[in-house]
């Protein structure tokens, strides 16, 4: 009776724990998020399975529109850092972890271009077994780049009429996009606003002239942004400028005077000559862009040519010049003519021409205005016997009407 008793526990216990190994195996196989299976639960699955990270681990040409996105099936996320190396340098990637824990993304959209980025993540899997993952990836590197050549220069004091001006050394097809990548600020605020002119050149300015100590940033965010097709920009910088005293010189073409007044009060009246009646000056405002000691002019650069090809005139030394036009118009000094002709008449090629001697002389009427001037100021010419400056021939803009000048913004 004993012996059949202890066969029949022996037979219940193993039965029971045929029961319990059942029990296990159909707890784990129970069925995860995405379809899968679950691991033995004394088994910790491989990193990737539980962490998953796009683009791929060691992928190569990830482009700027490929989404950057850490993820776990099961369980949640408990740290994502991302690293950019750029240029020699390394910047975190601000991101966050979404409040399910599953999904981390970044703050930003986009992928920087060629870069490499890292990835490290921890989680905890469905069964709170912590996992750790290290990835890394590269992004695409581009053939072609443009860039866009500003005016003025960082950390200069300028006059109240200088006009934020890049020229790009391509043509940009995707202009919204550039645009928005260029913020011009002011302190204190005042409303700025941009005017493509073509495809090459945007500009910026407020709708008057800035006041007097008004400071002016300008964030180029151009890295990056595609300004035509498989063509990206390469800039990523911020600088800023001063404005000075507001200075405004008329130049009337018909009296041969130029009035200069500063912060409206008159400060002199100027002798001038201006264009001769074949080659008369521009009417209209003009902003100085350079100003040179001395510079060389030569007439066949800008089209003055005599009959036998050889330039009408080549001064090599003119002194005080300042160019108002990219076409060529300056204001400068001039010890060639006789001094008596200095406003009584107009005897240039178009420029504005103001009495000095040989080398530059500074207590002369071009050595004065010269001390005095700075990039930026402008100078407008009345009763000349010519057309208005175009708005793009150098920094024209100030012909150009308000509202006019804001529907030149690419962005609508």
């Amino acid at each position: 009776m004993r012996h059949v008793q202890g066969r029949a526990r022996r037979a219940g216990a193993a039965l029971a724990a045929v029961l319990t190994w059942a029990g296990l195996l159909a707890g784990a196989a129970g069925c995860t998020t995405d379809g899968g299976v679950d691991q033995m639960p004394g088994k910790a699955p491989a990193p990737e399975d539980v962490i998953r990270v796009t683009p791929d681990d060691d992928s190569k040409g990830a482009r700027p529109d490929d989404p950057l996105l850490v993820r776990v099936v099961s369980g949640r996320l408990e740290s994502v850092k991302v690293v950019k190396s750029q240029d020699a340098q390394e910047t975190p990637v601000p991101g966050h972890i979404s409040k399910d824990g599953l999904r981390w993304e970044p703050e930003e959209p986009g992928l920087a271009l060629a870069a490499k980025y890292t990835v490290d993540a921890v989680a905890l899997d469905g069964h709170g077994r912590r996992s750790a993952r290290h990835t890394t990836f590269t992004t695409y590197v581009p053939d072609e780049r443009f860039i866009g050549y500003v005016a003025p220069e960082n950390r200069s004091t300028v006059g109240t009429g200088m006009i934020v001006s890049l020229e790009f050394n391509r043509e940009i097809e995707n202009r919204a996009a550039v645009e928005r990548a260029v913020r011009v600020t002011a302190e204190p605020a005042v409303d700025i606003r941009p005017h493509w002119f073509g495809k090459a050149r945007l500009d910026f300015r407020p709708e008057h002239y800035w006041k007097p100590g008004t400071r002016v940033t300008v964030a180029l965010r151009l890295r990056d942004v595609e300004g035509a097709p498989g063509v990206y920009g390469q800039q990523y910088k911020t600088f800023s400028f001063t404005v000075g005293r507001h200075q405004v010189s008329v130049v009337d073409a018909a009296r041969h005077t130029m009035e200069v007044r500063r912060d409206g009060e008159l400060l002199t009246t100027v002798p001038i000559t201006a264009g001769a009646p074949k080659n008369t000056t521009y009417n209209g405002k003009m902003v100085v862009t350079e100003m040179l000691e001395l510079t060389r002019m030569n007439g066949a650069t800008v089209g003055f040519r005599k009959a036998d090809g050889k330039s009408e005139y080549d001064i090599p030394d003119v002194p005080h010049a300042m160019r108002l036009t990219d076409s060529g118009t300056f204001l400068h000094g001039n010890y060639w003519a006789d001094a008596s002709i200095f406003g009584q008449s107009n005897v240039s090629h178009g420029c504005v021409g103001l009495r000095d001697v040989k080398g530059g002389g500074s207590e002369t009427p071009a050595g004065w205005f010269f001390d005095r001037s700075l990039i930026g100021d402008v100078v407008e010419v009345v009763r000349s016997n010519d057309k208005k400056v175009a708005p793009d021939n150098g920094l024209g803009g100030w012909n150009m009407g308000w509202k006019e000048w804001k529907t030149g913004s690419a962005v609508k």
